[in-house]
């Protein structure tokens, strides 16, 4: 079963970087990964029942057991930018295509013994995905854009299609030991990030990038990182667990074809992150859960820097610090509840709400990155067919939320961009 554990986790490695990015978000970060924390709109700090535990606390993998997971997500984002007349951007709405991702994950753990135990996961982040046709836009050929370098004469921002996309792919391997009531865990976690970007020839051409050359429309480039998670949980009573967790930032290596477009000369490192978890069997059928989870989004330039300070003529984009999307960071609140029906049959409920970290001031350039939604809906159910195999599905709805805010270069055009997530996932485990 190792064997061909480690040979499945090879094949998922590659479908995550092959697979789209967008997942439903907390900014670009997951609601929870695997098929049982989505449906529980992503708790689990407190409450490990599977090897993907793993990627949120490795201190519950000395309590799965030994099992082997994975899961294929279907997700759908629908994300549009609407835009007065007045400005750069086309007057009227315009939405982003590539409406449709199929993202996998996958986990294995292993006890050692009655006290200790490891694993294994790949899982993956996303979001910072859009796709804005070569669409008509009348601005381009009108004052005072008509003419300026890198104009193309169509496109969101005059550069033709347009848009971004960012795939995060995680390889962590972890080990756990419990001590009485309470148990340990710490991870290593690896990653690697693909960069594409496109449709911003205009601001490189006019002056607003320190490297116009290697600010868009280079292609796909790639950037590596390390760091790590630790994490706690304490059985306060047969009944009542508490979890706590954090993650370093991963601290990456630069996007060198895009050094002209993100601060620090294309540092693009991945922001850390804490949690805290409660798990209550308020029945011996029921489990109630609450999560709380704080994201430093702002602590990486590329990310937290404000847009505002961009113009043409600027000369400011991929310098130390230069603009960047103006994310805060992101605090989450999930609820959620596991209700076993019958020792075969268990029915999940969820919902989070996270704080936007788009603020008015950065919504154009955020065009590119509309992660506006705050509100997440799951639901979902775990399926034993017997004592080996198992099925979990869950399904998740995320309401359409929007910021609006006016442009960046000086016209006064009103802009507003808008969200609205559907995903889906099916997982199969395997206990041995």
């Amino acid at each position: 079963m190792l064997r061909s554990g480690v040979a499945a986790l090879s094949l998922v490695a590659a479908g995550v970087l092959a697979a789209g990015s967008a997942q439903a978000t907390e900014g670009y970060f997951q609601t929870g990964y695997g098929a049982i924390q989505k449906a529980q709109a992503g708790t689990g700090v407190a409450n490990p029942e599977d090897a993907m535990a793993l990627s949120v606390n490795p201190a519950g993998l000395v309590a799965v057991g030994n099992q082997f997971n994975a899961a294929f997500t279907l997700f759908s984002p629908q994300r549009d930018v609407t835009a007065a007349a007045g400005g750069l951007v086309p007057a009227g709405k315009t939405e982003s295509g590539n409406s449709l991702f199929l993202m996998p994950n996958m986990a294995y753990s292993r006890q050692i013994d009655g006290q200790s135990a490891w694993g294994v996961a790949i899982f993956g982040n996303g979001g910072m995905n859009t796709s804005y046709g070569n669409v008509t836009n009348a601005a381009c050929g009108a004052a005072p854009f008509a003419g300026m370098p890198g104009n193309v004469g169509s496109g969101v921002f005059c550069g033709g299609a347009a848009g971004v996309n960012l795939e995060q792919m995680f390889v962590t391997v972890g080990y756990a030991r419990k001590m009485g009531d309470i148990s340990i865990g710490v991870a290593p976690v690896f990653a690697i990030q693909k960069f594409r970007g496109e449709g911003m020839s205009l601001f490189a051409g006019v002056g607003a990038s320190s490297d116009p050359n290697n600010m868009t429309n280079k292609g796909d480039d790639y950037a590596y990182g390390a760091g790590g998670r630790i994490g706690l949980q304490w059985n306060l009573s047969s009944t009542v667990r508490v979890g706590l967790t954090g993650q370093t930032p991963i601290w990456s290596t630069k996007f060198g074809k895009y050094k002209g477009l993100y601060a620090e000369g294309g540092g693009f490192d991945i922001p850390a992150n804490v949690s805290a978890g409660l798990a209550w069997d308020a029945l011996p059928n029921l489990t109630l859960m609450l999560d709380y989870r704080h994201i430093f989004y702002g602590s990486v330039k590329a990310i937290g820097n404000t847009s505002t300070t961009l113009g043409i003529g600027a000369a400011n984009m991929g310098l130390a610090n230069g603009p960047g999307f103006g994310w805060s960071d992101v605090d989450v609140v999930s609820v959620a509840a596991a209700y076993r029906v019958n020792p075969d049959l268990t029915l999940r409920f969820g919902y989070s709400h996270n704080t936007n970290p788009i603020r008015s001031a950065d919504v154009m350039l955020n065009i590119l990155a509309p992660g506006v939604v705050t509100d997440h809906l799951s639901t979902g159910f775990s399926y034993k067919f017997n004592k080996n195999h198992g099925l979990d599905f869950s399904f998740g709805y995320v309401p359409r939320h929007s910021v609006s805010g006016t442009d960046l270069l000086g016209f006064g055009q009103n802009l507003k961009i808008s969200m609205e997530q559907y995903e889906a996932s099916l997982g199969y485990s395997y206990k041995f």
